[in-house]
């Protein structure tokens, strides 16, 4: 069984997720597929159809998270400290052909969002940052082709 990396911001993110999907919306699809059982024939009631195929999807995905969730390994961002980029960390980085600074941090598959800086552990970019320090350039492979980057900064 594999362990999948993540934060604990991550860990209660996902778990929200999960009581929410059981607590709200699988009471919500049962009373829509009741109501839509009361219309009659099945067979040619589109409610009815939506409902069982929108608890099919909710099901599935409370599989995924539990699945998830019980693999978890959370690390404490808090008791990480150092100099080398690692799981959690927050790194300044600039482009080396436009100069453009971003900053990301390197979190788990599950939590990664790119528009809000979080970054995954097995995106090219995060692989290529970590065991890197403060000065060090990387180059990434990218689909428009390959970038290079130097890093600035590292925080936990």
């Amino acid at each position: 069984m594999n362990k999948i990396p993540m934060t604990s911001e991550g860990y209660a993110a996902l778990d929200a997720e999960l009581k929410r999907l059981k607590q709200v919306e699988r009471p919500r699809i049962i009373q829509a597929i009741a109501e839509a059982r009361a219309h009659g024939d099945l067979s040619e009631n589109a409610e009815y159809h939506a409902a069982k195929e929108a608890q099919g999807m909710n099901e599935a995905r409370v599989a995924e998270l539990e699945d998830k969730l019980g693999r978890a390994d959370v690390i404490d961002i808090s008791k990480l400290a150092g100099d080398t980029i690692t799981f959690g960390a927050t790194v300044k980085i600039v482009d080396e052909d436009t100069d453009e600074e971003k900053v990301y941090r390197i979190v788990g598959d599950m939590e990664a969002d790119v528009k809000s800086g979080k970054i995954s552990i097995s995106s090219p970019i995060a692989r290529a940052l970590i065991g890197k320090k403060a000065g060090d350039s990387v180059e990434v492979a990218a689909p428009g082709g390959a970038r290079g980057y130097e890093i600035l900064e590292i925080r936990f």
